[in-house]
């Protein structure tokens, strides 16, 4: 039987894009939690994870409407995978910490392995889905106490903003050998620092992938106007016998970007 060879590669970034986040400020007291898991089986596996952070320069009580210069941000991250009737090997790192970050670093990261191979008799099979998801919203405020750059405040003001992306990636299959990482940031010290998110998937196996990025910008002028509605979506999948698939996505949002 002659097999199907399916070489797929595409890298996506949207660091051009001239939305402006300014990050939320971190709370007095900060939190950090981290995970380390590992586990080889023959039979059945699980992991699900989720998470949902939200965090505002004001009170979430309040919320809805925004108060006049708050600033607002949630971020969620979920993974599901079960695996059954083969052989798993599973390594997964995550950390989450809600304190200041500077433009190199993350608030949240996840870095996970895994290798599926089903027993020929048992039809054995691996679902795994992950999903990172950004949604960020201000109503405007002054650019005064927020900007160290003496050349980046312009205006004197920040407008409101609505931002919400998302990134992520599935497989379904028999077979597969799978590396994803996933980082966001939205807390920081001062606007300086940009709001981003990074997602990669890399994988080879038997069966049906996919990966995706979907996002809905829009940026305002002074304290009413909107300057700026951009809607993007691309999904990438593949099925078979796929020898490589890979895809890498950034974002980037704010005053200043690198």
């Amino acid at each position: 039987m002659k097999k199907a060879v399916l070489f797929l590669f595409l890298c996506i970034s949207l660091v051009g894009i001239t939305s402006a986040d300014d990050p939320v400020n971190a709370t007095y007291e900060t939190m950090g939690i981290t995970t380390s898991t590992s586990v080889v089986v023959y039979g059945t596996f699980s992991e699900v994870d989720t998470i949902v952070w939200q965090q505002s320069s004001g009170g979430l009580a309040d919320n809805p409407p925004l108060g006049s210069s708050e600033r607002m941000a949630t971020m969620s991250y979920s993974e599901t995978t079960l695996a059954n009737n083969g052989y798993v090997e599973y390594n997964k790192g995550m950390n989450l910490d809600t304190g200041q970050k500077a433009a190199n670093q993350g608030n949240f990261r996840s870095v996970r392995q895994m290798d599926f191979e089903s027993f020929e008799d048992a039809f054995g099979s691996v679902i795994s889905e992950e999903s990172l998801l950004l949604d960020t919203v201000s109503t405007g405020s002054s650019s005064a106490d927020r900007v160290l750059c003496p050349w980046s405040s312009g205006t004197g003001t920040i407008p409101a903003y609505c931002n919400i992306i998302e990134m992520g990636s599935s497989f379904s299959g028999t077979s597969v050998s799978l590396t994803t990482t996933a980082m966001e940031r939205h807390i920081s010290l001062s606007a300086d620092v940009p709001a981003g998110m990074e997602y990669t998937v890399d994988l080879s196996g038997r069966g049906a992938a996919s990966a995706w990025i979907r996002a809905h910008l829009q940026e305002g002028r002074g304290e009413t106007d909107k300057g700026m509605d951009l809607v993007y979506s691309e999904k990438t999948a593949a099925s078979g016998v796929i020898a490589s698939f890979s895809k890498a996505m950034s974002y980037q949002s704010g005053i200043r970007r690198f």
